[in-house]
């Protein structure tokens, strides 16, 4: 494989910056994933950081120099860093669990395979058309699908994510065959809220992803203004092998059979390192009791707060 990736993240107005990105690879597989911890619960970069760190983990595990089956990889990943948050809740005897949205994308035998829990989203730029962009797990969303809300429902409001008490619902998509200088990118909400889907298409075919991604992100901090949200984009330009050296491209060939790069390790936290360190995996029994355990702490706490 050989491809081109540019990332960056911005804090923006936040007083932290709650978004983990990164990507891993082996001379065949590609994993790259973006996260996005939730506001409103505890410890958004460690929800965000621990759904990432699972991620890659498995990846390693089982892209043996390919992953047998990309989908099944990503929806059993996806689950597995939910369970790792209900885990990171109940040994803490949290009264609320760290959240975070979601968005991953396999890159494989020339083929694009993707996932999202949230609206963290994943667009697929061919040319200068918008092929593919993930639909956001929100009220709006639904309602531009043609399902009916409830009048009193804010349609911004998620409705999933990974880290909730409830099962969160997972899309996966996939295989899409890949074309040389197809462009996908993967984004948290600080991105699209303030930037259309036109201009985010615009800049992607006309720039190369080095060049497009901090005029991008720049763009949404003047939007969105003082107050503006964490920004993270991480984009890929796939290539062929037999491609000529291009500046920032990535070319897999030089890795043996066996070997596994990473940047989402060499990014963590310590207390988000550390998480993933002492957390190991739930089976399905410890899962359901976690999530009884959870909503238990959380009646006693609204019990408390009542009197």
């Amino acid at each position: 494989m050989k491809f081109s990736v540019y990332q960056v993240s911005r804090r923006g107005g936040r007083e932290k910056n709650e978004d983990r990105m990164g990507y891993c690879y082996t001379r065949d597989a590609g994993l790259f994933a973006l996260a996005d911890g939730m506001g409103g619960h505890p410890e958004g970069e460690v929800a965000s950081q621990l759904a990432l760190q699972t991620l890659a983990t498995l990846f390693q595990r089982e892209a043996k120099s390919t992953l047998k089956d990309p989908t099944r990889f990503l929806n059993d990943a996806l689950f597995a860093g939910h369970r790792q948050l209900l885990r990171y809740a109940t040994q803490r005897a949290l009264i609320d669990t760290p959240r975070t949205t979601i968005v991953a994308c396999v890159i494989q035998g020339g083929a694009a395979y993707w996932a999202h829990c949230g609206d963290s989203r994943l667009y697929l730029v061919r040319g200068d058309k918008l092929v593919a962009r993930t639909r956001d797990h929100s009220y709006s969303e639904l309602q531009q699908g043609g399902r009916a809300i409830a009048g009193r429902v804010n349609r911004n409001v998620l409705f999933t994510c990974l880290g909730s008490p409830g099962k969160p619902v997972l899309d996966v998509a996939g295989p899409v065959l890949l074309q040389q200088g197809d462009r996908l990118l993967l984004c948290s909400d600080g991105l699209w809220s303030s930037v259309s889907d036109a201009d985010i298409t615009q800049q992607l075919s006309a720039l190369p992803v080095s060049e497009a991604v901090p005029e991008l992100v720049e763009q949404a901090l003047r939007h969105a203004g003082p107050k503006s949200d964490n920004v993270t984009v991480l984009a890929v330009e796939w290539e062929r092998a037999d491609d000529d050296n291009r500046s920032g491209s990535i070319s897999t060939q030089v890795l043996g059979e066996d070997d596994f790069a990473s940047t989402i390790h060499a990014s963590t936290p310590d207390e988000a390192r550390e998480a993933v360190a002492e957390t190991p995996l739930l089976d399905e029994a410890e899962i359901d009791r976690s999530i009884r355990e959870i909503n238990e702490a959380i009646r006693r706490s609204s019990k408390l707060r009542s009197r």
